[in-house]
């Protein structure tokens, strides 16, 4: 997350990420345009990928966890005949196979990789592991000529939707539909030998994180064109955007000031109880005074306890 000198801009914004860029490149350009002097990403995207790539900026920092906890699709091309060691195609290739599974077979197999599944995340990846970047390990590994990488232990992840677009003699293009912490270059390597093949992820778009879609997005190109100019702020998501999910509790100027300095409050009324049980019910809410977020909540021992004030 950036945080330097620049004003005090708050809000998302929703980039279509271009191929070749890093996520956190890509964070500093759409900071630099707003003159914005915090910002973090809601869901790295490999430069590879192409796509939704939530930008906060501001006191929206404090809801990125929100953003990224959300459901995630993709569509994804996934060429056999090749595994690499990052399973995408800027990777060494380190196995090949001659087998072209057909349209039939790719779509008999997909049942197996919906639902919930177990998954190892490519060692090129940004998991930590005993305090280090999974990357930078395999990268140590690479250097110092080790013939095979270490590999990440496998964990549970969620696939909602796993269907074929199209299939070719080589390729075989995908959407998916799933949760928190799948890595499409793990299902397409788990997909292809599953089938038989080898295989690497030679595209892959995001198309949506939580609530944000391609229908939200900017281009980079575009933006970059309304550099420090109020045009910019038009494309700018309100705070609250990656919140959409989660219950709010409307308060008063006196309670907001409470929750502002870090006091709980009490349910007073049965409105207040109800609203109270929907938070405790979603595990965190947030509070809003005259439509403006004063504090993500949550509920301990019957009271309304402030986890993240917003400086508003």
């Amino acid at each position: 997350m950036a945080s330097r000198k620049g004003n005090p801009v708050h809000g998302w914004v929703i980039l279509d990420k271009p191929e070749g860029l890093s996520s956190s490149k890509a964070v500093g350009l759409v900071r630099r345009v707003f003159t914005a002097a915090k910002a973090g990403h809601g869901g790295t995207l490999d430069p590879l990928a192409t796509g939704i790539l939530p930008i906060a900026l501001g006191e929206a920092t404090k809801t990125v966890s929100f953003a990224m906890q959300g459901a995630k699709s993709y569509e994804f091309t996934l060429r056999f005949g090749a595994q690499t060691s990052t399973d995408d195609r800027e990777g060494e290739v380190i196995a090949q196979s001659d087998v072209r599974p057909d349209a039939s077979a790719i779509a008999a197999m997909l049942p197996r990789f919906t639902g919930d599944i177990s998954q190892r995340p490519p060692i090129f990846s940004a998991i930590k592991v005993d305090g280090q970047r999974a990357y930078d390990i395999a990268r140590k590994a690479v250097a110092d000529g080790l013939e095979t990488l270490p590999e990440l232990e496998s964990r549970q992840v969620r696939i909602d939707e796993l269907s074929l677009r199209e299939a070719g003699p080589e390729e075989a293009r995908f959407f998916v539909a799933c949760g928190k912490g799948t890595y499409i270059r793990s299902l397409a390597r788990d997909l292809a030998t599953a089938l038989g093949s080898v295989g690497h992820v030679s595209l892959l778009r995001r198309l949506s994180v939580g609530p944000f879609t391609e229908s939200d997005a900017i281009s980079l190109d575009f933006l970059e064109k309304l550099e420090h100019s109020s045009a910019a702020f038009e494309h700018l998501k309100p705070v609250t955007s990656a919140l959409d999910d989660i219950p709010a509790l409307p308060v008063s100027a006196g309670e907001a000031a409470k929750l502002r300095h870090g006091q709980t409050l009490a349910a007073i009324s049965t409105s207040a109880e109800a609203r109270f049980a929907d938070i405790a019910l979603a595990g965190t809410g947030v509070a809003l005074a005259g439509g403006v977020p004063v504090a993500l909540v949550q509920i301990k021992a019957g009271q309304l306890h402030p986890l993240r004030v917003f400086n508003l």
